[in-house]
């Protein structure tokens, strides 16, 4: 389907991954809303960077608004929305234990109020930024989105279950379209500063002791942010179901301890291990079954973890101290 003229609001538009399809849209010539509060989570230097070359496009326009916050969405958002990604959430497992109630707010409230948005505006098409954690600590693996054993094990894992279950109840009920994207360990240019590869890469840089959680046999799916990119955008174009769950992975799950010897390799830099205590809420292993996502969205992931490292080496060490 042609982009020309289409509008998409993108909540999150100024996050990691909400900046990347913010990228790819405006490229194809896409209308972009994009919705952010800038919440302190994380340095807010970090997500003005990410839409530096936003700014100024004559198809960007920027809310700085609160997903929670239902009557100033309904101001803000005045033309019509062919379709929303909602990608706007409080991250983090270990940040969900210390504030459970922040993250049921932000990410169950926040996402009733995009779909009750959604309804009101007719939107007919709704992307939703879910995630791998609702799966917990189910040990059958690959994952597949038919398994019905959610064992999630955080209150950020069951704040996505919640909000895929809004999605369900909506679709139902009105003329919506509504499919949950399962992401599973998004990494690259852009990453959060808290999460692992980010993290260890900066301490690489600056002499610094890695802590290693457990013994380092705990497995992820490792998932290059243009590979996400590529399944979010084929969901915009997904027309069968009225309501769908589809994994994006990379359709291989890494230990952690062989994650970390190939980020040695790319950053050329030994790293020294600090072994510590595993951490609640963490789930033993993440592996994504793509075989769904790659039938219904022509999904195919190309890259691999040393080429996916190594753009991000670069980006960190073009972007590391720089606002």
């Amino acid at each position: 389907m042609s982009s020309a003229g289409r509008s998409v609001l993108v909540t999150g538009g100024a996050g990691f991954i909400g900046s990347h399809v913010v990228d790819r849209l405006l490229d194809e010539g896409w209308r972009v809303i994009a919705v952010d509060n800038f919440d302190p989570y994380y340095h807010e230097q970090a997500k003005r960077r990410n839409i530096r070359g936003h700014l100024g496009h004559p198809g960007y326009s920027l809310l700085e608004l609160d997903i929670c916050d239902l009557a100033s969405l309904r101001a803000g958002v005045t033309a019509p929305v062919d379709a929303i990604v909602h990608l706007a959430a409080r991250p983090g497992v270990r940040a969900s234990l210390e504030d459970p109630v922040t993250t049921e707010h932000i990410n169950v409230r926040g996402t009733s109020c995009m779909l009750e948005l959604a309804r009101e505006l007719e939107v007919p098409q709704f992307v939703f930024g879910s995630s791998s954690s609702v799966y917990g600590v189910n040990p059958s693996v690959p994952w597949r989105e038919e398994d019905d054993v959610l064992l999630p094990i955080s209150p950020y894992a069951a704040s996505k279950v919640a909000g895929e279950m809004l999605g369900h109840v909506y679709s139902h009920l009105f003329p919506m379209r509504f499919v949950a994207l399962r992401f599973f360990t998004v990494y690259g240019p852009r990453q959060r500063p808290d999460l692992a590869i980010h993290k260890f890469a900066l301490k690489m840089l600056r002499g610094e002791q890695l802590p290693i959680y457990g013994d380092g046999d705990t497995r992820r799916d490792y998932t290059f942010i243009g590979d996400i990119v590529e399944g979010v955008r084929a969901a915009l174009d997904y027309d069968r179901e009225r309501y769908t769950i589809m994994n994006l992975g990379c359709g291989r799950a890494i230990s952690l301890s062989d994650m970390v010897q190939a980020l040695q390799k790319v950053m050329g830099l030994q790293a020294t291990i600090q072994r510590t205590s595993e951490q609640p809420g963490d789930v033993p292993q993440t592996w994504a079954d793509i075989s769904k996502a790659r039938a219904e969205l022509r999904y195919e992931p190309r890259t691999s973890l040393e080429d996916g490292m190594a753009a991000f080496r670069d980006w960190l060490l073009a972007h590391e101290g720089s606002a």
